[in-house]
């Protein structure tokens, strides 16, 4: 284990008092200092403590995570543009053109003699010679008997080729005029948001499982990397770059004494995320084939989200039991999509939720429109869920009880 020189604890003791003392921008260059000496410095409830720093970039808080613009999105999910119709852009123009100039042409053949032709030029003989007659069809022009007078036997061949050019333009547009095509329907994008908050071995075989099994992206939030599971993240992120996005930062989890809370950490997720599904997973949950696929099908305008597991409120609202598959209150978070657009509307995750337990029914009864679960369908099972099993009993159930009252008064309130 790395031994901390004794200036660097100085500096974090001169921290610990400026912060004590409010004051806040001095303690924020001291941490720089610290940072620049290699070591990272996080508050604890009884002081603090020192950690080499790992070789990626750490931001200090969860808040102070950048993000995307709200106009960002990945390449590639531009808005397809309308299907043109035949006629249209520049070269419907020059056709439109073209076939206007005809038409002229047409109805003045004495201002371009030549563009008549051997066989025009017969016929405005023979019409000289002829008796006057209306040619068969004239009345659909409009033309008046005095045109067929005697000394204009011309504009007898031009309204002839006026009439048989605007027939050709009309039989040429109704031929090769097809209908508009539907655009083919683009799938929407899915990010999965991992946080990550220690067991580095349950992360890598999740991540892994994710890659191989769905074309899902992954962003991974680390928390202080606890047992060193924020390196493995940033490995994986090194493995496989265009699927898993590493983010990392100083605080620790709430429910390790740190002030990363879940809700907090949860909405900086879904922020990260420019998809159009948002995947809530735990690092427990591991896939044993595409279970992400089946729900993000079930999303509709009606369909908010969809999950694995999902539960309903007892007739007194305090105890909730396993649902069958289909419509229910709450989803658990070990694995459901929602729409992105959903989940921003109600302001992300719980944001007073400290911890994830309960969290989850919060958040899915703030969600408009229909929750579906799809449970047994799903190809996916869970390791040891270390988040309940291995975190403090006394804190478990605190911090599930005070997050569970306010689940009972949204009960109560819908």
């Amino acid at each position: 284990m790395n031994e901390v020189p004794p200036h660097v604890t100085g500096l974090a003791e001169q921290r610990a008092r400026a912060r004590a003392g409010r004051d806040y921008a001095g303690a924020d260059a001291l941490r720089d200092k610290i940072e620049a000496e290699g070591w990272l410095v996080r508050d604890t409830g009884d002081g603090f403590e020192l950690t080499p720093r790992p070789p990626f970039e750490v931001w200090p808080t969860v808040a102070s995570v950048p993000e995307p613009g709200a106009g960002d999105r990945p390449p590639g999910q531009a808005g397809v543009a309308d299907s043109g119709t035949v006629g249209s852009g520049a070269a419907g123009r020059d056709a439109a053109s073209m076939d206007a100039g005809r038409v002229a042409e047409a109805a003045d053949p004495s201002a371009r003699p030549e563009r008549l032709g051997d066989l025009d030029a017969e016929r405005v003989a023979e019409t000289e010679a002829a008796p006057r007659q209306k040619p068969e069809g004239s009345e659909l022009v409009g033309r008046s008997d005095e045109d067929y007078h005697e000394g204009h036997p011309e504009r007898t061949i031009s309204s002839q080729l006026l009439w048989d050019a605007s027939l050709a333009v009309s039989r040429l547009d109704e031929t090769i005029t097809p209908a508009e095509p539907h655009p083919p329907a683009v799938p929407p994008t899915v990010t999965v948001g991992l946080i990550v908050d220690g067991w580095p071995d349950d992360l890598r075989d999740c991540v892994r499982a994710l890659v191989a099994r769905t074309e899902a992206k992954i962003i991974g939030l680390d928390l202080g990397n606890v047992d060193g599971a924020g390196v493995v993240l940033e490995e994986l992120a090194e493995e496989f770059p265009r699927r898993v996005e590493a983010w990392h930062v100083a605080e620790t989890p709430h429910w390790r004494g740190g002030t990363a809370e879940w809700g907090e950490s949860r909405t900086k997720l879904l922020k990260l995320d420019s998809s159009d599904v948002h995947v809530v997973m735990e690092t427990s949950t591991i896939l044993d084939g595409d279970a992400i696929t089946p729900l993000v099908k079930v999303l509709t305008d009606d369909v908010a989200a969809a999950g694995w597991k999902g539960v309903n409120p007892g007739a007194d609202g305090h105890d909730w039991h396993d649902a069958e598959p289909g419509e229910v209150r709450g989803l658990l978070g070990h694995l459901f999509a929602v729409r992105r657009d959903a989940a921003l509307a109600v302001g992300g995750f719980p944001e007073g939720a400290r911890y994830y337990r309960n969290a989850d029914l919060e958040f899915s009864l703030t969600l408009p429109g229909t929750l579906v679960a799809l449970d047994r369908d799903l190809p996916v099972h869970q390791e040891r869920h270390r988040g309940y099993h291995d975190v403090d009993p006394g804190y478990r159930d605190r911090e599930s009880r005070r997050t569970y009252d306010r689940v009972l008064r949204l009960l109560q309130d819908t």
